[in-house]
């Protein structure tokens, strides 16, 4: 049976990331595999600390991360994954801090410095991502989202060797339940409703079929 994770690089446990990461999982789970959403908000980690303890020559950490933190254990399990989906929301056109902090600690020791460079992962391992933002799609381009955004997928196929990994982008999402709350003049919480309504289901069932594509690859 396949294993398929997915890692919430939000800080929110259930917010709209966490959401369309249940429903690919749900894909996944509906083609046989094994599934597991991983909340990163909710463990005390740190980003790569650039010691090099993963590239040193006969190292006993030589190809894995050498730091000991509530991610290491993870970190295992990820590399003898069959899949994962990486998911954050999109925060001043970039990732979350969450997001990134795993994203080196999980490529990092992995790429060894050869010429060419190679990848030290044990096994192939098929990804896909999922950015949720507040911005409406026509608005991506402005801020040049998808050129910052999709330069990921290379990393993921050398690393990984994973075949065309997919991105789910899921727009103009739903911030507050209740806008009157929030100082929050720049959206117009009707339109923000009718997204929410009509759209978000729709992006839910992209990440079901993103899922159970994955877990059949």
């Amino acid at each position: 049976m396949k294993k398929i994770y997915a890692l919430n690089g939000s800080p929110r446990n259930n917010g709209n990331t966490a959401d369309i990461l249940r429903h690919a999982l749900a894909g996944a789970e509906s083609a046989g595999a094994e599934v597991e959403l991983i909340n990163l908000g909710k463990l005390n980690f740190s980003g790569c600390r650039s010691c090099f303890t993963c590239k040193l020559k006969d190292g006993e950490s030589y190809g894995k991360c050498a730091l000991k933190d509530d991610l290491s254990d993870i970190l295992d399990k990820l590399r003898y994954a069959d899949g994962i989906i990486m998911g954050s929301p999109v925060y001043f056109s970039a990732e979350t801090g969450l997001f990134r902090n795993c994203l080196e600690r999980l490529f990092f020791p992995l790429l060894e410095y050869s010429d060419p460079p190679r990848s030290l992962a044990p096994g192939k391992v098929e990804m896909a991502f999922v950015y949720t933002m507040n911005i409406p799609e026509n608005a991506i381009a402005e801020y040049g989202y998808k050129e910052h955004l999709e330069k990921t997928l290379s990393f993921a196929q050398l690393i990984f060797n994973s075949r065309d990994p997919e991105i789910l982008y899921v727009y103009d999402t739903f911030q507050f339940s209740d806008y009157s709350k929030y100082v929050s003049g720049l959206f117009d919480p009707a339109h923000k409703a009718e997204v929410r309504k009509k759209i978000f289901p729709l992006d839910q069932k992209k990440a079901f079929d993103l899922g159970k594509r994955l877990a059949l690859k």
